[in-house]
């Protein structure tokens, strides 16, 4: 929209409204003058911000002077130019007046009839406006042009904010902001980049390009990221599960040092976005330790169990083992009870992973009535790997005896893989048993289970007493010299993203399988060579 050459007298009250310092004396000043539509747009423009949180915003929203001033716009709305127009409508809200009113919907109307005009700035402002406020009509209109005219977004500032407000609200304009933020991506400064991978896993769009982009780029940044920083892309980058080694190595040695400036929800949060991520840095997980003993006080028993299952996950046994689990035995003194069951069942099989539980923990989450209220509740999307009396078994000195109520372990996420591909040779022997008929260790899934003889020649599984097992089928003694071997396949989820370590899972259940006498043949994911 061309605006019209300044005249004197305008473009003097077009200043006396931009320097008017007080609401009275705003409204004062244009009071006595016939203003046109336009400098009255500036007026509740100006007025708008000038009363943002004063205790006499009610009053003047009913001064007959602002009336007047809305009366004034409304009546040559059509004269109005398209900056002042778009922010009168920002204006409204903030000056309080209702969206189903006559002068909102006048302004809204008024902008709909120009949106095909309004320059490509102006529709990411009004983007931004009408993101809290999703049933206006203007809204859909917005996005919609906005998708058409993609192409012609410059500069990153735009595109980030974009994706931050409105990014949800449309997934077409939203690939079509992937695509920009791509061809951007080496303007990208380090806070734009940080918001820009939150827009992302707020929304859920693990767009790996994109990702991939920014981390690239992130990489080229110098030191001293800044904790908002790397608090916020541990973040994302956990929700999303995008693992990047050089990303991840920077962010857990730039955040070691900072470990006593965070509150101890976010070193909490923290660890469990480093645990999800299957990324283990000792001397940072020692840091951590080290923060929750110097820090007993402050850290609530959530924060406590957040960093514990962390650790388990992880397999990560801390130097200062017997202070830190003294301080967490403590804590969980009394709290027990307390826990959210899927939290408890959680803690306790951190416990057994790392050899610290106790039996009272043992008996809590083992009895049939708590197993009964667990399954009530239903499976907590995310919930730790399942566990059971094989662990209080293996993870506790002595043999405590305690039940297990029955389909505690059933259904477990490993039974029933893939042997038909992964051990074709031996499907058909009678003398080896493959997963899912294998009679397993509680709660350990194994892909194929051989009884050998003294000469290393193999008995039929079934016909042998299986003490390891609470029913067993078979009714013979193993003869003497006889062993049972089990077969594991380890895959790369069950490592470590930094190398050949297993995590808490895989490291539990070689553990109960030693403890019930087998032998082990692993099979283990191989790194590809250099």
């Amino acid at each position: 929209q061309v605006q019209p050459r300044d005249e004197g007298p305008e473009q003097q009250l077009r200043e006396v409204i931009h320097g008017a310092t007080d609401p009275q004396e705003l409204l004062q000043l244009c009071g006595g003058h016939g203003l046109s539509s336009n400098l009255a747009g500036m007026a509740i423009v100006r007025l708008a911000r000038l009363t943002h949180g004063r205790p006499d915003a009610p009053a003047i929203r009913e001064d007959p002077r602002l009336l007047r001033l809305l009366d004034t716009l409304d009546g040559q709305i059509s004269q109005v130019w398209n900056t002042t127009l778009v922010q009168v409508l920002r204006a409204l809200p903030v000056l309080g007046l209702p969206r189903a009113g006559r002068h909102v919907r006048s302004v809204e109307q008024e902008v709909l009839w120009r949106l095909r005009r309004l320059p490509l700035r102006q529709l990411v402002q009004l983007a931004e406006h009408l993101a809290g406020h999703r049933d206006s009509p203007l809204l859909p209109e917005v996005l919609r042009k906005l998708e058409l005219r993609w192409t012609e977004l410059e500069g990153t500032r735009t595109v980030v904010t974009l994706m931050a407000k409105v990014g949800h609200l449309a997934p077409t304009l939203m690939e079509r902001l992937e695509d920009k933020a791509l061809e951007l991506a080496e303007q990208l400064d380090v806070d734009e980049i940080r918001r820009m991978a939150v827009a992302l896993a707020l929304q859920q769009r693990r767009c790996v390009p994109l990702l991939r982009a920014l981390s690239y780029h992130l990489l080229q940044k110098p030191p001293e990221l800044g904790l908002p920083v790397i608090t916020d892309l541990l973040f994302a980058y956990s929700k999303l599960n995008f693992q990047q080694p050089q990303v991840l190595h920077r962010l857990s040695l730039e955040l070691q040092p900072h470990l006593g400036a965070l509150t101890p929800a976010q070193v909490s949060r923290c660890a469990r976005s480093f645990a999800a991520l299957r990324w283990l840095s000792r001397p940072l997980a020692e840091g951590i330790a080290q923060y929750s003993l110097d820090n007993s006080q402050d850290m609530s028993v959530a924060h406590l169990c957040g960093i514990v299952v962390s650790f388990a996950r992880l397999n990560f046994q801390p130097s200062s083992g017997e202070e830190f689990f003294t301080m967490l035995h403590e804590q969980l003194q009394g709290q027990v009870q307390q826990l959210d069951p899927h939290v408890l069942t959680d803690v306790v099989w951190s416990l057994c992973v790392l050899q610290q539980a106790r039996p009272p923990y043992l008996g809590q989450v083992l009895a049939p009535q708590f197993h009964t209220r667990l399954r009530g509740e239903g499976t907590r999307p995310g919930m730790g790997p399942p566990w059971g009396s094989g662990s209080a078994r293996s993870s506790s000195p002595g043999e405590l005896g305690l039940p297990v109520p029955q389909g505690l372990c059933g259904g477990l996420p490993g039974d029933g893989s893939s042997t038909d591909t992964s051990l074709p040779r031996v499907r058909d022997s009678p003398q080896v048993a493959l997963s899912p008929h294998v009679p397993h260790v509680p709660c350990v899934p194994t892909d194929a289970e051989v009884v050998l003889d003294s000469d290393n020649k193999p008995l039929p599984v079934e016909d042998f007493t299986a003490p390891h097992l609470s029913h067993s089928e078979g009714t013979k003694p193993l003869p003497p010299g006889a062993k049972r071997v089990a077969f594991l396949r380890w895959e790369l989820p069950q490592f470590s993203s930094r190398g050949r370590e297993l995590l808490g899972r895989g490291a539990l259940a070689r553990r109960h399988l030693h403890r019930a006498g087998f032998l082990l043949v692993e099979v283990s994911w191989e790194p590809p060579g250099p």
